[in-house]
């Protein structure tokens, strides 16, 4: 199966203040983490949703295992 794509204006959107669906980006991938209780509100302690978080992400006392929980749902052009 082919990902949709979806660019960094679009994202934005997702940022969990309008729409119920919080997506984040991470290397390319786009995720939806509506789901997790630690992204309530679209904020995950300094991060917010919405947005390509791989810089941010470098800094996090977690690893990407963070991910496994998500399916990717998009591909960020």
């Amino acid at each position: 199966m082919t990902l949709p794509e979806i660019s960094k204006s679009q994202l934005a959107m997702f940022n969990g203040s309008d729409k119920p669906e919080i997506y984040i980006a991470y290397k390319g991938l786009v995720y939806d983490v509506s789901a997790s209780r630690l992204w309530k509100n679209g904020k995950h302690y300094e991060h917010w949703a919405g947005q390509d978080l791989t810089e941010e992400l470098k800094d996090a006392p977690h690893a990407e295992w963070v991910f496994v929980r998500f399916d990717p749902i998009a591909v960020l052009k």
